[in-house]
């Protein structure tokens, strides 16, 4: 259950979230800080962090234009996080039972807080020309205000009156609609790749092709690296203590072979990168020189 200072303090972030977005831009208002946030509040960081990251890479290549409005995965974060961390559900099924649904649904309220925002607007350029200075600081902040209530008012809403409702949809996924539940896990965690599809969708991967294959072989072999990281650490007392006593060239034989090589297709992609960079570098130097070699040539004639 959800207690009323958690439900309170996550209202107060929800409006703050959308003026530092809008406003201030200190990263509170993005989606991992949203799910940090909020699952500090509720208690599980964890829970937070995956909810709030997978929901960031959801949105990676959507953005907005001019006055164009977009999901509010800040606002969707909050709200399945919350819920899975008080009704216990699955935060793959959380983010796509209940974050993507709310943030899409809370296009709507950002398009009310803009129309409010566009009358304050106006009220301001009254104020202005009238010099009433005391007015214009009121309507300036009554923006602010409308801004903040576009998200707060929804969130807690959401909040105080949607427990039960979230508890009986975690019931029934979980029961006669399990197979529904499992449906929406792996499409909770299919988002992120969606996310991707979306951002190289628009990004100039077919210019740069060489370093997109080098970005994701380093990313790999970083991450194998650090997951590996404990591992090698925790095995390093018992390497040592177990090659005292073997001779040196046995002792090489043991350390060398808890470690393999990089695989073929490693190689390969890395070897393939490199190859079609130096190709794009120095396709047009024949040309180059030709031209060089003609206009030494007219000079010479000269």
């Amino acid at each position: 259950m959800i207690q009323w200072w958690q439900i309170l303090l996550l209202t107060l972030y929800a409006g703050f979230q959308i003026m530092d977005e809008l406003h201030w831009y200190s990263s509170a208002g993005s989606a991992v800080f949203s799910g940090f946030i909020t699952g500090l509040i509720m208690g599980d960081m964890a829970t937070g962090l995956f909810i709030g990251g997978s929901m960031q890479l959801t949105i990676l290549g959507v953005g907005t234009f001019g006055g164009a409005s977009r999901i509010d995965a800040n606002s969707g974060t909050l709200i399945a996080t919350a819920f899975a961390v008080s009704a216990g559900m699955d935060p793959e099924q959380a983010l796509a039972a209940l974050g993507v649904p709310v943030a899409a649904i809370l296009v709507y309220t950002d398009i009310l807080g803009r129309m409010a925002n566009t009358f304050w607007g106006h009220a301001c350029d009254a104020d202005i020309e009238k010099m009433n200075w005391n007015s214009y600081n009121i309507h300036y902040w009554m923006g602010a205000v409308s801004w903040c209530l576009s998200r707060m008012i929804p969130v807690f809403l959401a909040l105080a009156f949607g427990q039960p409702l979230v508890e009986a949809i975690t019931t029934a996924l979980n029961g006669d609609l399990a197979w529904l539940g499992t449906g929406l896990t792996v499409a909770g965690g299919m988002l992120p790749a969606v996310g991707f599809a979306i951002l190289l969708r628009y990004l100039p991967v077919k210019k740069h092709i060489a370093y997109l294959i080098l970005g994701f072989v380093i990313a790999a072999l970083l991450g194998t690296a650090f997951t590996s990281i404990a591992t090698v650490g925790g095995d390093a007392a018992t390497i040592a203590g177990a090659l005292n006593g073997l001779l040196p060239e046995d002792a090489a034989v043991a350390v060398g072979g808890g470690y393999k090589n990089l695989s073929m297709l490693t190689v390969a992609l890395i070897g393939f990168a490199l190859a079609y960079i130096y190709y794009q570098q120095h396709q047009n130097a024949p040309v180059a020189a030709v031209s060089a070699g003609a206009e030494g040539d007219d000079d010479d004639e000269l």
